[in-house]
């Protein structure tokens, strides 16, 4: 009876000292301050914008008919007068282009060859018939004639490129002379074609004098709105706001514009859902020249737990309790916001105690090392309180040291890889004959935001970008 008495007080000494030494203090409890994420600045970015002309031009030649010719030619006739009919053909040459400022010059030689006949009228009655043919541009050879026109070229806020064509005066290069006028009819003939030019115009008009390009806008607008897993950092979502334009110059064959793009972009570690938007209206305000972004990249906690976790995991302190010696075994990190400046750090162990324990601390970027690090951390209130009273061997610098150094997270790589990411990113192919160029400047950190369920870390980049756009589809 004796030794299991014995037995049964060892026992029982074990289980009281068990069950007296598990740390298991309240999660802490943050007051809440004036602390909260300011609006995310909009991004600016202005783009030259070289848009090649040779395409619109091939349009052009495509969609001006090249023979014009009187009704039924060369059957029927037309009739000036009770005296006079003609009949004509007049063909076009190949189109010219010229271009400077907002001013895009058209023309081109006209080809013409008219045949004409006279009869005598007294007021409307006919005394007489109708003359032989006399034929202008056949035994000769065609005549000639220089056609153009100036047209200026605006870009409205609804994405319809507007294009207001003015005829200028026909310039004849050869005479015309027939018969039945007796000699020169150029004059006539110009006076006709005038005309004739007129209705030209109006078809050029008809086809092309307003061109709507929203749709294809509108595809460029959910490029923007779509989300891009860019390979170690995450989801990228630029969020455009609106679409700046101005400064619209034409030379040669370019067409150059500046424009401007308005964003909120955020990288996240899960991916985002896309919420595609409408294509609001063009904004003509001037832009600076450049980019100039804040970019939110928000990050998981469970992620900054698992890079935690991935250091400090099994570490083991040992510690001195008079002449006993006292163990830590860190089974498991975790950090978590709430809401506050400070971060909360939770800590599982074991050794010669089990339990949990909280510590706080504030994270703050150092801009010289490129280090976002959890300054001044301690132990929480609540388990300062239940480690005096259970496990006051714990309450010690030792640890909180040690957490503080693993908590050091080297953006440098991070950054570096953004730029050249980014760098990528701002050269390629956006759709077909659309592409950007251009070079990241700077990128930097300008402030922490440890929000309940997520650190926000807010850069700023500058930089140039610029876009050509080779071919555009016309089709539409």
């Amino acid at each position: 009876m004796k030794g299991k008495g014995i037995f049964a007080l060892v026992v029982l000494v074990i289980f009281l000292t068990s069950c007296s030494k598990k740390i298991i203090p309240d999660k802490p409890f943050l007051s809440q301050t004036n602390f909260h994420l300011d609006t995310l600045p909009e991004s600016e970015i202005s783009i030259p914008v070289q848009i090649n002309l040779k395409p619109f031009y091939k349009l052009a030649e495509k969609n001006v008919d090249t023979v014009f010719t009187s009704p039924n030619w060369p059957a029927e006739w037309v009739n000036i007068d009770c005296s006079n009919r003609y009949k004509y053909l007049f063909r076009r040459g190949q189109l010219s282009f010229s271009a400077n400022g907002q001013s895009l010059n058209m023309g081109f030689t006209g080809f013409y060859k008219i045949i004409g006949s006279t009869r005598a009228c007294i007021g409307n009655a006919v005394v007489s018939p109708w003359t032989p043919p006399c034929r202008c541009g056949f035994d000769e050879g065609e005549r000639r004639v220089k056609v153009s026109f100036t047209n200026s070229v605006s870009i409205l806020p609804d994405y319809k490129i507007k294009i207001n064509i003015i005829r200028k005066e026909p310039e004849p290069i050869d005479k015309c002379t027939v018969c039945f006028f007796g000699s020169d009819i150029t004059g006539q003939v110009m006076n006709g074609l005038k005309k004739e030019l007129d209705i030209s115009k109006k078809e050029i008009e008809d086809s092309f004098g307003l061109t709507d390009i929203k749709n294809q806008v509108q595809q460029l607008w959910n490029k923007l709105t779509t989300s891009y897993n860019i390979l170690g950092l995450g989801w990228l979502q630029i969020n455009p706001q609106r679409i700046k334009l101005n400064n619209l110059s034409a030379r040669n064959d370019s067409l150059q514009i500046i424009l401007g793009l308005n964003a909120r972009p955020v990288i996240r570690f899960e991916k985002p859902t896309d919420y595609k938007t409408l294509l609001p209206d063009m904004d003509n305000t001037a832009v600076k020249p450049g980019f100039n972004i804040f970019l939110d990249a928000v990050l998981n906690y469970d992620s900054l737990s698992q890079v935690l976790n991935a250091q400090i995991k099994g570490q083991q302190f040992e510690f001195k309790k008079g002449a006993i010696n006292k163990t830590v075994i860190v089974n498991d990190c975790r950090i978590y916001g709430s809401g506050n400046e400070r971060l909360i750090i939770k800590l599982s162990f074991g050794g010669t105690n089990a339990g949990i324990a909280y510590f706080t601390g504030k994270p703050v970027y150092n801009e010289k090392e490129k280090v976002l690090e959890i300054k001044d951390i301690d132990f929480d209130v609540k388990t300062k309180n239940i480690l005096l009273k259970n496990a006051d061997w714990m309450f010690n610098r030792r640890i909180t040291n040690e957490i503080a150094n693993r908590t050091r997270f080297d953006l440098s790589t991070y950054i570096d890889s953004a730029k050249i990411i980014i760098g990528t990113q701002l050269n390629r192919e956006w759709v077909k004959g659309i592409k950007t160029t251009g070079n990241m400047n700077d990128l930097k950190i300008v402030r922490i935001y440890p929000l309940a369920e997520h650190l926000i870390i807010r850069s700023n980049a500058s930089g140039n970008l610029a876009l050509k756009v080779d071919t555009i589809d016309f089709n539409f």
